[in-house]
């Protein structure tokens, strides 16, 4: 017989079943329906629930087939309605028949299992069977060597595992002797290690350059976005997939006597399978990668260490110490938001909880090493979390949600690591400070010193400056003291320089526009008052330049001009004044003159000079 795929719902009055049975001929369906039994028979398929509700016969019930889909749909009334069924999504235990809910033995032998999977394997490679393997005599253990065997897997019910899987011993778990190992023993020897694999560099890296966890951080896993079932009050609508539905139908129903200490340690021990669980979600964004078996177990003490803890605390601590020794990211802030996530799946309810395990079922199912740690572990989980009370799911969410964990807790001195580094830090910024203050300062008195040169160039060129302008002011006098001699045409200049000036009766030299005098003596007036030494000196300069001058003119004038030179001193002031004459230019004479004026003009009109 087949077993078909099924699922199950409710309403306030009704209980519903849908069966898939394609192929099937719609006159062939046999039902039978007593209390909480129920049976469904449609050839080749065959289907027996044992409900958590009773359901009558009483000519209310419906049924509906879709052919196209295969899909029979049965609505069958509740005894008493308005009653809720209990876990109806828990295919596993409704799969049970009813007189198997009485415990099997504790200790089972588990060649069985092998052997029978043994046997599907030689039907279908007989050929490559070998039939000379060595064959050695079976020793029956004495009790005294059964007791003397540790314990380990689901409520510690599981002992001598390891003693024929040496092989992949140290790929699924990092205890050398699980057999001769005591509890204490165990826990020693990791502690022993998470304190020799951890790393102070790492750790700080990621607490200082938490970019990449900051992203982490805001990632919402699936149980985040779940909304309240409105079926039972205070859990989650959890849906299962149809891989998920056939993984539930595979399982072999169970039951379980554990003591009340057995029952604590199991609590414990899913409490952190799904504290390792949750951080591999979120690291890994909610996409499981080929290292997620890898993740899952190394982070979980029980699955890695087959730890047993006694307080929740304990879990807490280990599992805080392993993120921050063995993943790719070790900040404690992915410790937080994993115990938050835990608490969110405990507060979802049972389903949520087993959903998450059928997840852990899957990925260690697809890895090769990590399958033996379903078989110990995540198996007997998914089938007993089914028949656990709802109301103990949700106290535990409660209890989880008041634990509180802080970094010295740990025992890894992180505070007085991160004190440390944090002083490092504000040392080296200091410095930084420090040494950008400094080049700041170098430019500026750098800045300060081409400055000064500056200034002392501007000041030299200014003083340069000045002494020409002395010197213009000094030819100014000279060349006012001459035209005052000549009839007051210094007056004229001085009031309008652009006009031309008129030459006295006894100098034959033709008087120009002296723009460049009257230039002089506006510099020279804005001039602070010059001493009796500064003005003296100035004549003085002035003087020598125009004895250096020596000045050429067109023949009609040349004469005249020379005797002018000669005969008085204004004469020769009257020479500079033309000097920027259209009709003259300037030569220099065989000696160095620093000052060379030249000014020419191709006609000269005869309307500049005045006779």
């Amino acid at each position: 017989m087949i077993t078909p795929a099924f699922d199950l719902s409710q309403d306030s009055d009704y209980l519903i079943l849908s069966i898939r049975v394609p192929y099937t001929r719609t006159s062939e369906f046999d039902l039978f329906i007593d209390g909480t039994d129920f049976k469904f028979y449609a050839k080749p398929y065959f289907l027996r629930l044992t409900l958590p509700g009773r359901i009558v016969e009483d000519g209310r019930e419906k049924a509906k087939f879709d052919i196209d889909k295969g899909l029979f749909t049965l609505r069958v009334p509740k005894e008493t309605a308005g009653e809720h069924f209990e876990g109806l999504q828990m295919l596993t235990s409704l799969l049970a028949p009813k007189g198997s809910r009485s415990a099997k033995p504790l200790v089972e032998d588990l060649s069985t299992g092998c052997s029978e999977s043994a046997g599907d394997d030689e039907e279908d490679d007989e050929e490559e069977f070998d039939w000379q393997v060595e064959q050695e005599m079976y020793m029956e253990s004495s009790e005294e060597e059964l007791r003397a065997l540790q314990k380990y897997g689901f409520g510690n019910q599981r002992s001598g595992v390891f003693a024929r899987l040496q092989e992949e011993l140290s790929d699924v778990i990092d205890i050398m002797n699980p057999e001769g190992t005591t509890a204490a023993e165990r826990r020693q020897a990791r502690l022993e290690a998470e304190a020799a694999s951890f790393s102070p560099d790492h750790y700080l890296a990621d607490l200082f350059e938490d970019d990449e966890v900051k992203g982490l951080l805001k990632f919402r896993p699936w149980w985040t976005k779940l909304s309240p079932s409105t079926e039972q009050e205070g859990e989650a609508a959890v849906s299962f997939t149809n891989d998920e539905k056939e993984q539930l139908r595979k399982f072999t129903n169970r039951s379980y006597l554990l003591d009340k200490t057995s029952r604590h340690h199991a609590w414990l021990s899913l409490v952190d399978v799904l504290l390792a669980y949750s951080y591999e979600m979120r690291s890994t964004e909610g996409e499981h990668n080929v290292e997620s078996p890898w993740t899952i177990r190394k982070l979980s003490g029980t699955l890695c260490w087959l730890e047993t803890y006694s307080s929740l605390q304990e879990v807490l601590v280990s599992f805080a110490r392993r993120v921050l020794c063995y993943p790719l990211y070790r900040h404690f802030a992915l410790v937080s938001a994993a115990v938050r996530d835990t608490t969110k799946i405990f507060q979802s309810g049972k389903a949520c909880v087993l959903k998450c395990l059928l997840d852990i079922h899957k990925v260690f199912r697809e890895n090769d090493p990590a399958y033996i740690l379903n078989d110990l572990y995540v198996t007997d989980y998914c089938i007993w979390i089914q028949r656990v009370k709802s109301k103990k799911v949700t106290a535990f969410a409660a209890m989880l949600q008041k634990a509180s964990l802080q970094k010295k807790d740990l025992e890894l001195e992180l505070e007085e690591l991160e004190d440390a580094a944090t002083m490092v830090v504000e040392e080296e910024e200091e410095e930084g400070d420090k040494e950008q203050g400094a080049s700041r300062s170098a430019a500026i008195s750098r800045g300060d010193s081409s400055g000064a040169s500056s200034d002392s160039s501007c000041s030299s060129s200014s003083s340069g400056s000045s002494d020409e302008s002395e010197e213009s002011e000094a030819e100014g006098q000279v060349c006012t003291e001459s035209n005052q001699g000549g009839g007051g045409g210094g007056e004229t200049s001085k009031d309008n320089p652009l006009q031309p000036q008129p030459t006295s009766a006894a100098s034959p030299i033709p008087q120009e526009p002296t723009s460049t005098v009257s230039s002089a003596e506006r510099k020279v007036d804005a001039l602070p008052s010059a001493s009796e030494d500064t003005r003296q000196l100035i004549q003085e300069l002035g003087e020598r330049v125009v004895e250096e001058l020596k000045i050429s003119q067109d023949s009609s004038y040349k004469a005249g001009r020379e005797r002018s030179q000669l005969s008085t001193a204004e004469a020769k002031a009257g020479a500079t004044s033309g000097k920027s004459s259209g009709g003259t230019f300037l030569e220099l004479s065989p000696r160095r003159n620093p000052l060379l004026i030249v000014h020419t003009q191709d006609d000269p009109d005869d309307s500049d000079f005045i006779s």
